[in-house]
């Protein structure tokens, strides 16, 4: 099949997860939508090219219109930013341009609500909600831990979305901001989406969310142990402060830095008599060490995997 306009293009990237990714495209070809899109596949193992493999049988069995690339660099931006280029380059007419990662699974109405909240809004920028399927059972503390409910709120504007797992972005967007789209300095670190929607904003872009536009992610069981929420709590840390410093003088950084720092232990007795959870309790103080450990450019990384 080809359409060679279509309203919407998905864009998956994926890296070493086949199984995983042919559940998302079977998402995708589940879609309840009255326009024609197309979902590229961007394959960042360029040695194993399983992801690739898994597409062309996806789109073959589902009968789903799709197309493959592979980035032979790896990372997470580099993944991302070369679907966002292929998909402008290669549907020139097209205005509507989604994410979604390998891991998800999106809802049957998902594509027709974030491209009808696009229409309606006429916002340059759409979330959606990501809620976490955990593989394993877990306890109440990590099942509700902000690092997996970064946004809760209703259908409407907002000031600005923070992750690319359920995303929409108008043409006008990387018309602007230009490309790449993300910021390479986020490539294993993590946090170029965050980067981007902030430029976006900075910009002046409208922000929406469709709050019933849902995806669903698969948390494996090793997301799930308190040494990678920890881990995760210092990641998200460096990443505010790094796109901080792009903006900000280094005096207003490193008084932000101390205001948070100073705050945190107040943080911590709240949420621990709030939440009776000391696991999501330390969780501010883990954001705090994290910014602390940036000065000294000590940052976890997300996405480096050997080859």
């Amino acid at each position: 099949m080809s359409i060679p306009s279509p309203k919407a293009v998905v864009i998956v990237p994926t890296f070493r997860r086949p199984d995983m990714l042919r559940e998302t495209l079977h998402s995708l070809a589940a879609q309840d939508a009255n326009f024609p899109f197309v979902v590229l596949v961007v394959e960042n193992d360029a040695a194993g090219l399983a992801g690739q493999d898994a597409a062309f049988e996806s789109f073959a069995r589902e009968r789903l219109n799709g197309v493959t690339i592979v980035e032979p660099m790896q990372g997470n931006v580099q993944a991302i930013n070369a679907g966002f280029a292929a998909a402008l380059k290669r549907f020139p007419d097209t205005n509507y341009f989604l994410m979604i990662d390998d891991d998800e699974i999106a809802s049957p109405h998902w594509l027709e609500r974030m491209v009808s909240a696009a229409d309606s809004s006429g916002a340059g920028i759409v979330g959606g909600p990501v809620n976490p399927r955990f593989a394993a059972d877990v306890g109440r503390g990590m099942q509700s831990h902000p690092v997996f409910w970064p946004i809760n709120a209703p259908t409407g504007p907002l000031p600005m979305i923070y992750g690319s797992g359920n995303c929409l972005v108008r043409r006008s967007v990387f018309e602007r901001l230009g490309l790449p789209a993300f910021d390479v300095a986020f490539n294993f670190l993590g946090g170029g989406d965050t980067d981007f929607f902030t430029r976006a904003r900075n910009a002046g872009f409208a922000f929406y969310w469709q709050a019933d536009a849902l995806i669903t992610e698969t948390v494996p069981p090793a997301r799930t142990q308190t040494k990678w929420v920890f881990k995760r709590g210092l990641r998200i840390g460096a990443i505010n402060r790094r796109i901080e410093r792009k903006s900000r003088s280094a005096a207003h950084v490193l008084a932000k830095d101390a205001a948070i720092l100073a705050l945190s232990p107040i943080r911590f007795v709240q949420e621990l008599v709030r939440s009776r959870s000391l696991l999501r309790a330390t969780h501010p103080v883990n954001v705090a060490l994290g910014r602390l450990l940036s000065i000294g450019g000590i940052e976890t990384s997300q996405y480096r995997a050997s080859r």
